[in-house]
């Protein structure tokens, strides 16, 4: 993939995981968290799932019990956790702590996949994150919804890890397909066990529900993998940064948020970090060139 479509790529997956935020919140209004994010995966991933019928299908346990890992974190974990936590906390506090996966993708990988990261990546994912806090006016307290979304970002870091881990060994949008579908039906039975479930069936809901399944499920997961297949997990997850960003400007869109300085300055920390952990410094064939006449 060239730099344009990589780039063009991060900016579309990201614009569509910060917009599910509010889009998410107006969907709340109808429907109790678990029921809404479980049917929103059954329908994406079973859709998904009737168009990939003739691609290559997982093969052997092994492979249909790592689709179930992945979906239990990556689609229940993540999502389940960040609409849970909207009971005590905003969306904008869900937000900083669902997108903290980056700096824990680099911690998790050091300590259990043996990724080494430079000190200027660590630097750039710990601006990143302070840049997302800063653009919310550091509005995060203490509570049930704040642990609960903490969980959410330890649930996105570990699938983060094991899509890359894993995904090599599947045909990306059927891996895609069947860990959202998974995920939403262990949705659904949290939804029957812990929930008193609802759904306001009206046009309105039911648009929230098809613009999640299909542009916020089926798009953006699809990208995101892409993504994290052919990229560094730790650097592609730091693009992350951004996804809170387009959900303050999302929000003030759909919802009518103001949109505050902290949120610019917030937003070029963001930047500043996103360079850090991306920027490789000086070209190998530089070095080595240099360690020649060194040598000589």
């Amino acid at each position: 993939m060239n730099r344009f479509a990589y780039i063009g790529l991060v900016l579309a997956t990201t614009f569509l995981m910060g917009v599910a935020f509010p889009v998410g919140k107006i969907g709340l209004l109808y429907s109790t968290p678990f029921l809404l994010m479980g049917i929103r995966f059954v329908l994406a991933g079973g859709g998904l799932a009737l168009f990939t019928a003739k691609r290559r299908q997982p093969r052997g346990l092994r492979q249909w019990l790592q689709a179930a890992v992945v979906g239990l974190f990556q689609s229940a974990g993540t999502m389940g956790c960040a609409y849970y936590s909207m009971r005590w906390i905003t969306s904008a506090e869900s937000a900083i702590l669902t997108f903290m996966n980056p700096l824990l993708v680099v911690i998790l990988g050091t300590v259990f996949a043996g990724a080494r990261y430079r000190p200027l990546q660590w630097l750039g994912t710990a601006l990143g994150f302070a840049g997302v806090a800063f653009s919310f006016g550091f509005q995060v307290g203490f509570n049930t919804g704040t642990f609960i979304g903490f969980a959410g970002a330890v649930c996105f870091a570990a699938a983060t890890l094991l899509i890359k881990r894993w995904g090599p060994g599947f045909d990306l949008t059927v891996f895609t397909a069947y860990q959202m579908l998974i995920g939403g039906f262990i949705l659904l039975l949290l939804s029957a066990l812990t929930e008193h479930p609802y759904f306001e069936w009206n046009a309105s809901s039911v648009t929230v529900l098809l613009w999640l399944a299909s542009m916020c499920s089926i798009v953006q997961f699809s990208g995101w993998f892409y993504l994290l297949k052919n990229g560094d997990p730790g650097k592609t997850s730091a693009l992350l940064f951004l996804a809170p960003i387009f959900g303050v400007l999302s929000s003030w869109v759909l919802l009518g948020e103001k949109v505050y300085v902290e949120t610019i300055a917030g937003g070029l920390l963001v930047c500043i970090g996103i360079f850090f952990v991306n920027w490789e410094g000086r070209p190998q064939a530089w070095r080595t060139k240099k360690l020649l006449r060194e040598a000589r």
